[in-house]
């Protein structure tokens, strides 16, 4: 793997992650509050529903 490939999907992810509290911070603090009354059972879910989705959109993308 390019180590300048890696970095850019750092730094997209980043920007990706950044937007929300820059453009909307009242919403996203509502949405963390929300976020962490949830049980973990469901938090695992959405990361692994979120993990699997990054997957396969690399598998699609090569």
């Amino acid at each position: 793997m390019n180590i300048q490939l890696l970095i850019t999907a750092f730094g997209l992810v980043l920007i990706l992650e950044g937007l929300g509290p820059l453009l909307f911070p009242n919403k996203w603090q509502k949405y963390l509050l929300e976020l962490s009354t949830q049980k973990q059972n469901v938090l695992r879910r959405l990361g692994g529903c979120l993990v699997t989705i990054g997957v396969v959109l690399l598998i699609i993308a090569q």
